[in-house]
């Protein structure tokens, strides 16, 4: 397995009232994927929306599936960033 920072934006016009609609939702399934060792973090930069998730999967496609399982996913455009460890 390996680590993706998955970053969110999201869409042009989206309405914060449906986005408001799923919070609870959202919650119950990101805890879901957290449990499962698939989803290691959620940060959000409320004020630029943006929401940058940790990611624990074998290749960038499957980053990404695991974040579309997120209701909140169709609000989002997503960059899949594998990550790395600077050499000492």
């Amino acid at each position: 397995m390996n680590p993706f920072m998955v970053v969110c934006t999201f869409k042009p016009g989206t309405d914060m009232a449906q986005v408001g609609a799923v919070v609870a939702d959202e919650q119950a399934k990101a805890a879901e994927l957290t449990e499962a060792g698939r989803l290691a973090g959620i940060h959000l930069a409320i004020p630029r929306g943006t929401v940058f998730l940790q990611v624990v999967a074998t290749d960038a496609i499957a980053a990404e599936s695991t974040v579309l399982e997120l209701p909140m996913s169709q609000f989002w455009n997503i960059d899949v960033f594998p990550l790395v460890t600077p050499a000492h």
